[in-house]
């Protein structure tokens, strides 16, 4: 009964500040002009107590968590029933009530949005994990957002200062993108078990050697927030698109190493080989395809470690398998030296080339 009058309660003080969200999102500063899906409404008794095997999972940051690339056809087939997603917006088209649990269809973080991260990360987690969990994501992302917009001490005066187009998108969460993940959060919490923590965020913090601090402070606000213990909760953080593939912000990953001695139980995911957009900042289709599946990887040995959860994952991250070759083409063992062209082959056949000088 407790939680019924809690849920009731929630619902009330949500409806008093839901806006329609259907303006657009972003892709930083522009629309993705995602296709028209449309979806059925799964509502939800309130369980007298969280499901242990609900396993929840947080995702916020910026663009690349918001999703930049147009989902295609593969993407709306075949998503699993056992992976939801609580909208943390009302949608029009496809319909969602905020507050509300939907099979994972994309968009996942706003109409109009694009696959993010999470869309592969739910998929292989529910692949890889028994029959009898069930994988749900709270999702708020706001394109263009440095990481004081999670950060309430900062965020009125941040969006102040920005660009129309920006304010466009943080009016989707009331102008308080960390409140809305906390509030919706806690719906989640009546249903099921946070078990982690997804952040892909730092392009527009790039250069700023603060930022894991800052990171670390919003954690930790999420930990106390929610009741959880870090522990329990690990923090994975995804790394900016790579230098190789053409990232502008590529330099900010080596701000994103440091992370795990700021925040002991963090983690960070690896873009190597990830495809990347031409504008240099986000990912291909295929590439969040690519880094969603190695958060899932990540997840997955964590849970198996610390949880004991039998999983039968596969990682999905490049092997440390390279291949050398010279100039004419032709393969030359590891001895060689000179100027060397290095191969280098993931498991997923992901093959990247540098070129390498060895004296």
């Amino acid at each position: 009964m407790k939680k019924k009058i809690l849920f009731v309660a929630a619902t009330i003080m949500m409806a008093a500040t839901v806006t329609n969200a259907t303006a657009g999102t972003s892709t930083d500063n522009e629309n993705t002009g995602i296709a028209d899906t449309t979806a059925t409404e799964q509502k939800a008794s309130v369980p007298d107590s969280p499901d242990p095997n609900f396993y929840i999972f947080l995702c916020f940051g910026q663009s690349n968590m918001e999703g930049n690339a147009r989902p295609e056809e593969q993407d709306y087939q075949n998503v699993p029933e056992r992976f939801k997603v609580m909208a943390a917006v009302n949608y029009s088209n496809p319909k969602r009530t905020r507050g509300e649990w939907y099979t994972a269809v994309p968009p996942l973080c706003r109409q109009e949005t694009g696959l993010t991260p999470a869309d592969y990360f739910g998929r292989k987690m529910v692949e890889n994990l028994p029959e009898n969990i069930t994988i749900g994501v709270v999702h708020v992302a706001v394109g263009g957002t440095k990481i004081e917009g999670f950060m309430n001490e900062y965020v009125k005066d941040y969006v102040a200062g920005e660009a129309n187009w920006f304010k466009a998108y943080m009016a989707n969460y009331d102008n308080e993108p960390y409140t809305r993940l906390i509030e919706t959060a806690r719906l989640a919490q009546m249903y099921g078990v946070v078990k982690g923590i997804l952040l892909h965020q730092g392009e527009s913090n790039t250069g700023d050697g603060t930022w894991p601090q800052k990171v670390k402070t919003v954690y930790e606000r999420i930990l106390n927030d929610l009741n959880l213990n870090a522990n329990d909760v690990p923090l994975l953080s995804g790394e900016m698109v790579r230098q190789e593939q053409g990232g502008h912000c590529y330099a900010h990953n080596a701000v994103i190493a440091t992370l795990p001695k700021v925040i002991p139980t963090a983690h960070i995911i690896s873009s190597q080989g990830c495809p990347a957009a031409s504008d240099g900042l986000h990912f291909t289709a295929e590439g969040y395809r690519m880094i969603g599946k190695r958060y899932a990887d990540t997840m997955l040995d964590i849970l198996n470690k610390t949880n004991g959860v039998k999983t039968h994952s596969k990682p999905c991250c490049p092997k440390k398998k390279t291949e050398q070759f010279d100039y004419a083409g032709r393969k030359v063992s590891e001895c060689a030296k000179g100027l060397l062209i290095e191969r280098s082959i993931g498991n997923d056949d992901t093959i990247t080339t540098k070129k390498i000088v060895k004296r």
